[in-house]
């Protein structure tokens, strides 16, 4: 109903008028008192159990049917020309080989013979088909700079990519890539990191050529083999093969979990008819824009083969991760057991769906003219896609917020507003909302860092609901206190229906607020306030006569939160995403970031969402006395529970694993002076943690490991004189040194100095040859006043200082030879002749064969604790001073 005309409401004539509650007026609310306000005679209130109950109901109700949603891997069955049973197969037989690092016997060879023998195997039964397949087996050398981990350099030379294309006989000229990547981390399996993406990709190469109809354009289907190596294989494709000129476009497969559904949360840049194609064609859609728009933020610290295509081959396309379970991505835990074989059918249906579409789309062979404008796109549950253009969007949010301010200002135009007294209470009312948001987080933030401080950051890393009953009850506390002691205290004597009405404007104009600021930043992502805005207006309006005539009823209450039930499903299964992707992402993420606070400040964003619309709730109901004593109980038993540290952050169960990951390297340490003679030299066991617990909780089980042996970085050498394998010091700043021999692989690093010229103007030139395993890392340090002008990598200009230092990242395939480069370097005025005019360091990593172990590693590996999981391997550092 109309505020203002509850407002101007008169009680009974037989009631006496010093019986009645003041009016939502400037003085009324200046003369509150401790008593409760007095509902009007004739009108409803709800109880606080009534309240209590339906809001209890409406959440979990809401929470199932995300969770439904998100284990209905299904829909309607799967497609039937995707065989799983295949696909599945060929998954196992790749993982069967172990894990395939660049440069490894299994990635190299046992597993490019068995994608090879598999594709010769489509190739003879579609031979008498209307469809011819090449293949071809390419070995790239390259060099980029990227502005990933706060940017480096990355050079690759002999890595493998198996290129398929299959097209009409009778040629084709456009063509759609498909690509995945067979290459896995050191330590894992890669089952859904990213075997299981080329499985599918193998059985959807099977299904579309034997199709009967001829394909009216082409497809590649791109098996790389080196993606985990930052994008080094796909970058050798996209700028180097000669069929890389005929891609349109391309589909990306991709893993930040295992198992689970595959989601796609990139597409473009612009290119709208890409996201249509996938809402029409798509079987099983899962799709975000609001993914899209927070991966492009950097928030998250990954990137996959998608940046690569888009800004080296300039070319559009559609990314797909799975997301689950990201607590064992990376590990020895993802294995093909894990991922159901509904996945698989789900991933192989639609992609082999998404892929027909295209390649029979006439708007493939002249994209370029259908490539401006974005999309707004996100799915109902996963049953349907909603996509339109975003200048629609942007027309129907403005549309949204004309309809919220015409709403708010016939209530300003009303007789009782005289003075603009109802905008003065909205703008209290708005200050009330913002300020117990402000001491909610506040308040949780404390309580986070209470946690922390006592030594029991992580608690809920194994037990994610503990977080939710320790956070969001301090949350929704605090939250539910700010809000009843303003209705008792500031609003005393002013009737609960018409503070209901207004709690529920001050809602509605604050998410007005956010849908105008980001439709104003151009982002797509503003579908979601405007939601949140559109369908509770409509709501309130419907009942504002059922509102005007019987109050705050039962009946009301259910149909009020009817009308939320469709944003707020779409909202919650946003807030699920958001923690199915963060929360693994803390025990990974450095020793520098304080989880529980993170988590804490999304628990609290999350309730200050959800409870939005539910303010209304909390003004109309006759107390919450019962509800504050029942959540400070929550919070006080779960604060000292969690104190007690009855919550362990790890767990080791085969069903459910929470690993701690630990990386543990046996180097041997050397450092020249500029006369090239040794300074000093060390071996031991560096040792990183990867989240912020440190070694606190792996101590007790190896006591040697201990703050006595923690290192610090030393500022004068390169990258701290530790052999990092990524630029990735400023994430994991707490390491220990235990002492041991000297490490001796049987190919152990070569390095040196080929010349020294000083160049015409009067830079000094210096060529280099390094030889090595598969993986080294070079670290550059021009001392002061000195400068680095040019190099042989990429366009010859050095990218991406960082601090002072570059980094550049190698990695090869067989056979590569040996490693030669060069560097100019602009000396300062007054060159110091103990230090030299730069630093250069290089790291070997031996991550495959023999030399990956010692048994020193091997007997320290041997004392964790089966909740840790410990990736190893031999290296070397070596520094030098020019």
């Amino acid at each position: 109903m109309d505020g203002m005309e509850l407002l101007e409401r008169r009680m009974k004539p037989r009631r006496p008028a010093a019986e009645q509650p003041e009016p939502l007026t400037e003085r009324g609310a200046a003369e509150r008192r401790d008593g409760k306000g007095k509902p009007e005679a004739g009108l409803q209130q709800l109880s606080e159990a009534a309240a209590l109950l339906l809001l209890g109901l409406f959440v979990s109700a809401q929470w199932a049917l995300v969770q439904l949603s998100v284990h209905q891997l299904l829909i309607g069955g799967g497609g039937g020309e995707f065989s799983p049973g295949r696909a599945r197969k060929h998954l196992e037989h790749i993982t069967g080989v172990g894990p395939r690092p660049v440069g490894s016997v299994e990635n190299e060879v046992l597993t490019v013979n068995y994608l090879l023998q598999q594709v010769e195997l489509v190739q003879a039964e579609s031979a008498a088909g209307p469809h011819a397949i090449t293949v071809d087996v390419q070995r790239p050398t390259g060099s980029f700079s990227i502005d990933f981990l706060g940017g480096f350099t990355s050079y690759y030379d002999r890595v493998t990519n198996i290129a398929v294309r299959l097209e009409p006989k009778t040629g084709a000229q456009h063509f759609m890539l498909a690509n995945c990547h067979f290459d896995s981390v050191a330590n894992s399996p890669g089952a859904s990191d990213d075997a299981v993406s080329c499985a599918v990709m193998l059985e959807v190469l099977h299904s579309m050529a034997n199709l009967s109809t001829p394909l009216r354009h082409g497809v590649i289907f791109l098996f790389n083999g080196a993606e985990e190596n930052i994008l080094q294989a796909s970058h050798g494709f996209i700028t180097q093969h000669p069929w890389a000129k005929q891609v349109r476009a391309f589909l990306n497969l991709e893993a930040a979990g295992v198992g689970g559904k595959e989601v796609v949360f990139q597409t473009g840049p612009e290119n709208p008819w890409l996201v249509q194609a996938y809402v029409h064609a798509a079987k099983h859609p899962f799709a975000s824009v609001v993914g899209q728009e927070v991966f492009q933020s950097g928030i998250i610290p990954s990137d996959t083969d998608f940046r690569i295509y888009r800004d080296f081959g300039n070319i559009p396309g559609i990314d797909l991760a799975f997301i689950e379970n990201g607590f064992i991505y990376h590990t020895k835990y993802d294995t093909p057991d894990r991922i159901h074989t509904d996945s698989i059918q789900r991933a192989g249906d639609n992609i082999l769906a998404v892929l027909k579409h295209l390649v029979m789309s006439e708007k493939l062979a002249d994209s370029s003219e259908y490539r401006h404008g974005n999309m707004v796109f996100f799915d109902l549950l996963g049953v349907v896609v909603v996509a339109y253009p975003a200048r629609v969007g942007t027309i129907l949010n403005y549309m949204v917020t004309m309809a919220t301010f015409l709403y708010l200002a016939k209530k300003c135009s009303l007789p009782s507003n005289a003075g603009g007294r109802y905008v003065r209470e909205l703008a209290y009312a708005s200050c009330v909302a913002l300020l117990s948001w402000f001491v909610t987080l506040l308040s949780v933030l404390i309580v986070a860092l209470l946690v922390t401080l006592i030594g029991r950051s992580m608690f809920w890393y194994s037990h994610f609901y503990t977080s939710v009953c320790l956070y969001g009850s301090a949350a929704v506390g605090k939250m539910l206190l700010v809000h009843t002691l303003a209705k008792n205290l500031y609003y005393g004597r002013v009737r609960r229906l018409e503070l209901g009405e207004l709690f529920f404007d001050v809602s509605l104009l604050l998410w007005c607020c956010v849908l105008v600021y980001l439709t104003q930043r151009g982002l797509c992502s503003a579908y979601v306030p405007m939601l949140m805005v559109a369908f509770p207006l409509a709501t309130k309006l419907l009942l504002s006569g059922h509102f005007r005539n019987r109050g705050a009823s039962l009946c009301y209450a259910v149909l009020y939160l009817l009308g939320l039930a469709l944003p707020y499903a779409h909202l919650m299964f946003l807030i699920w995403v958001v923690f199915e992707i963060f929360t693994p992402i803390m025990g990974r993420s450095g020793t520098e970031i304080p989880p529980d606070v993170v988590l804490a400040s999304l628990v609290t964003v999350a309730t200050i969402l959800l409870s939005s619309f539910f303010m209304h709730f909390i003004y109309l109901a006759r107390s919450t006395k019962r509800v504050l004593a029942a959540l400070g109980t929550v919070f006080t038993v779960m604060f000292i529970l969690v104190s007690c540290g009855l919550f362990f952050p790890y767990s080791a169960d085969p069903a459910s694993p929470r690993p701690k990951r630990v990386i543990i390297q046996h180097t041997t340490r050397t450092f020249h002076a500029v006369d090239g003679s040794v300074e000093r030299m060390d071996s031991g066991l560096w040792i990183n943690s990867l989240d912020y617990t440190g070694m606190s909780h792996v101590t007790p089980h190896i006591p040697e490991i201990n703050d006595t042996i923690r290192t610090r970085c030393a500022d004068d050498l390169p990258f701290c004189g530790f052999p990092w394998f990524l630029p990735v010091k400023f994430l994991v700043k707490k390491n220990w040194y235990l002492p041991t021999p000297a490490v001796s692989p049987k190919s152990p690093l070569e390095f040196r100095l080929l010349s020294k010229q000083l160049t015409e103007w009067g830079a000094v030139k210096l060529s280099f040859e390094a030889k090595g395993p598969s993986h080294m890392s070079l670290y550059l340090l021009p001392q002061a006043d000195a400068s680095l002008t040019g190099w042989s990598f990429g366009d010859g200009t050095p990218q991406f200082d960082l601090n002072g230092e570059y980094f550049i990242f190698y990695s090869h395939g067989l056979d590569a030879p040996t490693w030669n480069f060069w560097l100019e370097v602009q000396p300062p005025p007054d060159p110091s002749d103990e230090k030299g005019i730069i630093s250069v360091a290089i790291s070997s990593h031996y991550f495959f064969g023999d030399d990956r172990r010692t048994p020193e590693l091997d007997s320290l590996l041997r004392k964790f604790p089966d909740w840790a999981f410990t990736s190893s391997w031999v290296s070397m550092y070596q520094m030098y001073r020019y």
